[in-house]
């Protein structure tokens, strides 16, 4: 009796003919699915707009080999990386969008998401909103094109590093080739030339307890460290415009302006 009726209920559960395809389309199961994904991960998928693409946000600190206090906001980059890597080989994703709020974080970490964006074939866009300071500059940077706010601000500084420290050369040589690398990243992936970001970084006459730059969007754009002043509906329509023109999709007379540098 106990086994017929295992078997019964076995059957019971199973779904019945259609009922898969229902839940596919059930709207309320896209929206728990969404709400997952943004507590989760801070992400989210969209589904019902003109394309599908994935809005991934950058806020914080970042994250890196060290768990920061539990108070502290952050992006931990072992959430982002196989975000990144799922994204460039799901099919249905057609472009990835980028929100940065963040005051920087550790280095390597920072320079290891960026470089993932910045070699993806998918097509991908950035938004600086509040802040992009530190290492949150060559995340901006690292999309194919990228935006900023008005109201938003990008602190250009050395290389910082917490903790025990050695007096030695070798320190300091180690600095070098750690900033050189990120200098290195910026000047590839934006318009500002290597002399200028140097000048802006080494600044000591704008912070009062530090060295360093504070850009407001509109000198982000002007000395080509970001691409566009703008913000939400500027870098959706871009990002539109980026995947129509790759698919072959483009109607004549649309106007891709927005996504020529400097506009």
């Amino acid at each position: 009796m106990n086994k017929e009726e295992g078997k019964w209920n076995l059957r019971k559960n199973q779904p019945r003919q259609g009922e898969e395809s229902q839940d596919e389309n059930d709207p309320a199961g896209e929206e728990e699915e969404q709400r997952e994904q943004i507590i989760e991960n801070g992400s989210v998928t969209m589904r019902k707009a003109k394309h599908v693409i994935h809005c991934l946000t950058i806020v914080g600190q970042i994250e890196g080999h060290y768990i920061l206090p539990p108070q502290n906001k952050t992006t931990k980059y072992e959430h982002v990386i196989p975000q990144l890597v799922a994204i460039e080989q799901d099919p249905q994703i057609e472009g990835l969008l980028i929100i940065l709020n963040t005051v920087g974080g550790d280095v390597e970490a920072g320079l290891a998401i960026a470089e993932l964006i910045s070699g993806m074939k998918k097509p991908a866009v950035s938004l600086v909103l509040g802040g992009g300071h530190s290492i949150g500059v060559p995340l901006a940077c690292s999309a194919r094109q990228s935006f900023i706010a008005p109201s938003a601000t990008m602190t250009i500084h050395p290389v910082r590093m917490n903790g025990l420290v050695l007096g030695v050369p070798q320190t300091l040589s180690y600095f070098d080739k750690m900033q050189e690398r990120i200098v290195r990243f910026v000047v590839d992936n934006s318009g500002i030339s290597s002399e200028d970001f140097r000048r802006l970084m080494m600044n000591t006459g704008e912070l009062v307890m530090d060295m360093g730059t504070v850009l407001d969007g509109e000198n982000a754009v002007e000395i080509g460290l970001i691409d566009h002043l703008g913000g939400l509906h500027e870098a959706i329509d871009c990002l539109y415009s980026i995947i129509e023109e790759e698919q072959g999709k483009g109607e004549e007379g649309d106007d891709h302006t927005l996504c020529s540098p400097n506009q």
